[in-house]
């Protein structure tokens, strides 16, 4: 796969320490071709399958897969669009699946995608897998979870402390392939202009529910993003990692044309 050198990525995804199958996925896509390229920008993608093993792993990388597909085909010139294009394919296809193959019938996934088109970055999510951007020394969390206890802090019921151990916390309120002839998502409408060593972060709940957006600044200091990434990653299991840990790292290098 062919990665310009004006950004660097890196990535990194882990079962955890409880649980034997890894349910994430993630992708990056960069068409080869220069013409493709200045049409289409790149593409991250990271998703968190739900409804068992089987279920979860099936519904993330289809996803992924699919929104991946529509960004390399659509006709759509405007990338927020083909976010949302991608996300309803998606969210079709799952319940399609879901509908052939009873033993798939109540998985879905949460997705976090984004297409960096020159300077300007545009995103949409589903679930609460987040997207943030690290600048300056600081975290800011691009998106705002699709869950419970999300909803619960945003209304003055509880503390964002109080949600980080609430027995509820998991319950997730929008995802794709959720029984419903819609698909939800959030697709901010004006996108993010980058700059130079700005540093875009796409992670599933089982590396934000343990680690802060300060210790991700601070993961990324004095070293590659690789090891970010494992640092990331090896944080969440020395804090228990319940979950699967997926983390996925694009980094500015130069002035973006």
């Amino acid at each position: 796969m062919r990665i310009r050198p004006d950004v660097e990525l890196a990535n990194a995804s882990d079962a955890g320490c409880e649980r034997e199958a890894n349910e994430d996925f993630f992708l990056y896509c960069e068409p080869d071709d220069d013409t493709q390229f200045a049409h289409r920008g790149r593409l991250l993608v990271v998703t968190d399958g739900m409804g068992g093993q089987s279920g979860g792993e099936v519904a993330s990388r289809l996803a992924a897969e699919v929104v991946r597909d529509t960004f390399l085909a659509s006709e759509e010139k405007d990338p927020r669009q083909i976010l949302i294009e991608g996300f309803t394919r998606a969210h079709r296809a799952i319940l399609c699946m879901a509908e052939e193959e009873p033993e798939l019938k109540s998985m879905g996934t949460t997705c976090c995608a984004a297409i960096l088109r020159k300077k300007k970055l545009y995103y949409g999510h589903t679930g609460d897998s987040r997207i943030y951007l690290l600048r300056n020394g600081a975290a800011e969390q691009l998106t705002e979870d699709h869950s419970l206890v999300a909803q619960m802090v945003r209304e003055g019921l509880i503390t964002v402390e109080q949600a980080k151990h609430h027995r509820r916390r998991n319950v997730i309120q929008q995802a794709l392939g959720m029984d419903s002839d819609a698909v939800s998502g959030d697709f901010p409408s004006a996108p993010l202009e980058l700059i130079a060593n700005d540093v875009v972060l796409l992670c599933t709940d089982g590396l934000h529910g343990l680690v802060s957006g300060q210790e991700m600044v601070h993961a990324l200091a004095g070293q590659s993003l690789s090891d970010a990434c494992r640092e990331l990653v090896a944080l969440a299991k020395v804090r228990g990692g319940p979950d699967n840990i997926t983390v996925q790292l694009l980094a500015v290098r130069q002035r973006i044309p």
